[in-house]
């Protein structure tokens, strides 16, 4: 609850384990960490629910028969839409985002960066922690190497190539920063 007073929204590498409540339906996965935003006089306003999870639902094109499906049912790519529909519907000011494409289909990935970029694009602060070469290079405008716990570089996309971004990964490199 700190973390989304300070409008933090983070989005786990660990989906299943950390993400989810793979016994819960998409809608109530989609509410969760904003349940307050939902009660009106201390009763739940279930008609705003069904709202805000459909247009996430439909935004993020979440591919689910309703709502009402136990989100275990979904694919892994369709279960990352959910958690990341869920976090920015929290309008954060910083995301985080630990490996966000780990185990989703091509299609899944494309789209997933797409929308870390729109969130960059608006203003926001993401900070996105990946070891895929390809996501480092294509989805921030900025790029900092650690090794063995420090700060070894800093990058702007453009300014670098995979292999020298490899040599600062292995400590084989590393800038004055």
């Amino acid at each position: 609850t700190d973390a989304i007073a300070k409008k933090i929204a983070f989005l786990t590498e660990d989906r299943k384990g950390q993400g989810l409540v793979l016994s819960q339906s998409v809608k109530t996965n989609l509410i969760m960490s904003s349940m307050k935003r939902f009660r009106k006089g201390g009763l739940f306003d279930f008609k705003e629910i069904d709202r805000v999870s459909s247009d996430n639902i439909k935004k993020l094109r979440i591919k689910t028969p309703t709502s009402e499906e136990v989100v275990a049912q979904l694919s892994g790519g369709n279960q990352q839409k959910a958690i990341i529909a869920r976090e920015i519907d929290k309008d954060p000011d910083l995301l985080i985002a630990v490996q966000p494409t780990r185990g989703v289909d091509i299609g899944a990935i494309e789209f997933i960066h797409k929308q870390l970029i729109e969130q960059r694009d608006a203003g926001k602060a993401v900070l996105l922690v990946s070891l895929e070469l390809d996501e480092v290079m294509d989805v921030p405008d900025r790029i900092l190497v650690m090794y063995e716990g420090k700060l070894v570089g800093e990058f702007k996309p453009d300014e670098v190539t995979v292999e020298e971004l490899g040599l600062y990964m292995t400590g084989a490199k590393k800038q004055e920063v």
